[in-house]
Formats: structure tokens, sequence, C-alpha cells
């Protein structure tokens, strides 16, 4: 379940951006300002708003520590401020003078990134405000960045709908055309993903755009082996142009707003839709997961901001297809895996499977030693339940894999019964008895 818990009415024009830390959410709006609140009680702070832009404010986005804010404007800028006090800490102004229309931190905290209108991408130093490398897309304006999680590249969106890879020395990887008719957004899923064949670890990506769709994206980079990106999947659950997409803080959901005027929530490894969202009356132009707990933050040009509270099972909405043959569970991908413990009420051990890469394959092969010594389960319990679990998996492998029909199974234990009876009639005195020479 998904409920609204709070509507922000504070801002004088369109909301364009909001983005969270662990404690406070920021939002940016067309009237010049930036406010602050808290996420305890959603109260505004006492040096909110935030006024320094001469001009509409198109983007903000919190350091990973939360300590600054960055924010960029029309006006050609990009301010760090103290969220302590609200005190501007540094005025970076673009080199071109052109309008910044996105903003992003690197994980480290070591870098920003900023974006502007005449294409121009500027990687400044985040401790000293001083520019670092600059560069530019061949055509349209920046409107979207993301950095890898590992932040040995970034990702920046054009309105001409190109999305372009950059390595952390501003050295351009990889340029594709996306999407027609411009990009709006991108999101760095938190959570990688392994290949299992070749041990490579690739991180999801989504782009959307005006061509009314989300596409997932798969990137992997490394020093030696070199760039990859791989598109994935469309989804097509809008019916007018997307202008946000954002990643929940453990990659299980990806939330999209549109045109349409509708919020919708994806389950990331189904690419099912969980929820759709119609209480904002305008463009949904914003929306962003908090980093560590179960809130989503959706902005309008109706000038409002929406707060919503997800149930703790919502992140692990994805079940096993019901009509995906249990015979394959040795095909299954780590993803899989983690759509089956969550089926089976041991979501806490998703993230333990998930970074010793345990595939269907890896699970069926599972033993009590595995569990103690190498996922370091140590409760005896949970160990117990788990090989239970497992165990249950293997027979019905078995079962499939043999071909004996479903009637002469236990539906208890799942074994072959050997001598079974069948009970028909209203009352227990009326039985027949019939044995099956098996």
């Amino acid at each position: 379940m998904v409920k609204l818990i709070h509507t922000l009415a504070d801002h004088d024009d369109d909301v364009n951006c909001c983005a969270f830390s662990a404690s406070l959410l920021a939002t940016c709006s067309l009237d010049k300002t930036i406010r602050l609140y808290c996420l305890s009680d959603f109260t505004e702070l006492p040096h909110s708003p935030l006024k320094f832009h001469t001009y509409a404010v198109h983007c903000c986005c919190f350091s990973p520590s939360g300590h600054i804010l960055a924010s960029c404007s029309t006006d050609g800028t990009t301010v760090l401020w103290d969220t302590q006090n609200g005190q501007i800490l540094a005025v970076m102004e673009q080199p071109s003078g052109s309008p910044v229309r996105v903003c992003r931190f690197s994980p480290d905290s070591s870098c920003l990134v900023s974006g502007a209108a005449d294409g121009t991408v500027v990687l400044w130093n985040a401790q000293t405000y001083k520019l670092y490398r600059c560069g530019s897309v061949k055509d349209g304006s920046l409107v979207a960045c993301a950095f890898s999680p590992n932040g040995n590249l970034f990702v920046t969106g054009s309105s001409c709908g190109d999305l372009t890879v950059w390595d952390d020395k501003m050295r351009c990887l990889h340029d594709e055309k996306a999407h027609d008719l411009g990009i709006t957004c991108c999101d760095f899923s938190p959570q990688p993903v392994s290949d299992g064949e070749q041990g490579l670890q690739f991180f999801r990506l989504a782009s959307c755009g005006q061509d009314c769709h989300m596409k997932i994206w798969m990137i992997s980079f490394t020093h030696i082996l070199g760039f990859e990106l791989k598109y994935k999947s469309t989804l097509s659950g809008h019916c007018a142009p997307v202008l946000a997409c954002a990643f929940s803080h453990n990659g299980q959901m990806l939330v999209s707003g549109s045109v349409d005027k509708s919020v919708i929530v994806y389950d990331t490894n189904t690419e099912n839709i969980l929820y759709t969202l119609t209480q904002h009356t305008r463009y949904v132009t914003t929306c962003a997961f908090a980093p560590s707990i179960l809130l989503l933050a959706t902005g309008s040009m109706d000038k409002t901001v929406n707060i919503w509270q997800f149930d703790p099972g919502a992140l692990c909405q994805a079940r096993i297809p019901e009509d995906q043959p249990e015979q394959f569970v040795e095909d299954w991908s780590e993803d899989d895996v983690s759509d089956w413990l969550c089926a089976q009420g041991l979501k806490d051990l998703v993230d333990i499977f998930k970074m010793n890469n345990i595939d269907g394959r890896e699970l069926l092969n599972l033993t009590k030693e595995s569990l103690a010594d190498d996922l370091k389960i140590e409760s005896l319990g949970l160990r117990s339940k788990v090989l239970r679990k497992i165990e249950e998996l293997r027979k019905k492998v078995k079962i499939l894999s043999s071909g004996i029909p479903d009637e002469f199974i236990c539906p208890i234990t799942r074994e072959l019964m050997k001598d079974p009876v069948i009970a028909s009639g209203p009352y227990p005195r009326h039985m027949e008895v019939s044995r099956l020479g098996v």
C-alpha cells in the first residue's frame, strides 16, 4: 500500500525539482526560491526559503552527507548552500553564462556536475569550488544528469534525445540516441546487477523523454575491460511525455511522473506497475525517493509537493510469475532469487544473497554449512527456514522434471504417493478406497 501523508503548498509557482537527504527535503521552483523541510514532521526550517537566484531554479540536490545543497538556475549560476544555517558557501558561474538546467554531486562528494542550456557540461571541484573540467554535447540543451553509484562515470541527457556517457576525467565514452523529441530525466539504480557468465557488474539506468516512454539500460565500465551499454526494455505506462524518473534507495522500485498528471510506480525486477497515483492536477515535473526510508516526493506545476509513504512490504511486491515453470529454477537470475526470498517472507536476506551473487543454480546448491560459513547467516532458526524452503524447491524441481501427474503427488509433502486413498461422498462413512498400482 502507498498513501498520501502530506502536501506542501508553499511555492508560488511551478515546482521544478525535489530532493531528499537523510533528514531533509528540498524543493525548488519557478518562483526563484528553494525551500527546506524537516522529514520528521515536514515543518519548514527557520532559514527557509533560500533566496539568491534571480530567475527560475531548475534543479536542486544534496551532497551525500546532506550538509550541502546545490541549486542551479536560469541566471547561469550553481549555488552551494549550508543546509544547517542556509548560508551560501559558493556561487559558481557557468563559463558560458548559459542557463543551468541540472546539477548533481558525485557519490563521494568530491565533484559536482552542472549542465547548461547551450550544451556545456562542467565538472566542479566541490571542495575548492573551482572548475575542474569542461565539455559539451554536440546538440541540444543539457537537461538531465546522473552519476553511477561507484562514481566512475556519469550520464547526461539532452533535449535532442542523446544520452552521453562520461568518465570521471570528463572523457566522452559513448553517445546514444535514446529518445525521440528529447530526454527529460535519467537516474541510476543504487544496486548493481551481476552478469553471472562474465562476472561483470552492470548498473541499471532509467531514462525518460518527450516520446512518452521510459527506457531501461544496462551499463558496465571498468578501466581494464572498457565500457558497455545495453538497451534492456521500454516502459510505456504513460500516455504523454514523461518528465521525471527515480529509483528507490534499494533499487526495488522505479517511479515516473508525466504530463498526463500521473505518477507510476514500477517493480524494477518484473517491470510491472505497482501503483498509479493521480492526485496532482497539472503536469508532474519531479519525483524523488528518500535515501533510507519508504518515502516518495512528487512535485508538479500545480505548485504542490505530495509526500507518499509506502507500506514496509511494498518493496517486496514482486513474486515469481505464476506461469514460470519451477523446473527452471536453475535458470533464475539473482533478481528472481530476490523475488523468491520476498515471496517466502525472507526479504531481510535479499541483500546478503545479492552480495554473494546467488542465482538459481547456486540457490539449489546451498547447504547448512554454506549458509553459516559463506553467507554468515548467524541465526539458527533463519538458516533452518531457508533450508526448508530450498528443500521444497528441490522437490518441486524433481517432480516437475519427472513428468509425474500432479494428482499422484501428495498435496502436503509434495512426495509421490505410494498407496493413496480417494474419499468421496458427503459423510466420512461413505468412502471409496481406490488403490493406484504405482
